[in-house]
């Protein structure tokens, strides 16, 4: 096992089961950027939280 696979397999395990809060957090993150940038990257902070979320979906649906 590569040290890649290892660690893609620690990251599911601290994914599972906390996938909506994983999210949530990603969803603060976001707007707490948005925030203190006057939505200047609105449309890049959007992109970056939707590919963060389809990430942990992935890895917690595993």
């Amino acid at each position: 096992m590569s040290a890649f696979d290892d660690l893609q397999g620690k990251a599911q395990e601290l994914i599972q089961g906390n996938e909506e809060a994983i999210k949530g957090g990603i969803e603060k993150v976001g707007d707490f950027i948005d925030d203190k940038t006057g939505g200047k990257f609105e449309d890049q902070v959007n992109a970056l939280q939707d590919g963060a979320s389809n990430l942990v979906a992935g890895l917690g649906g595993k």
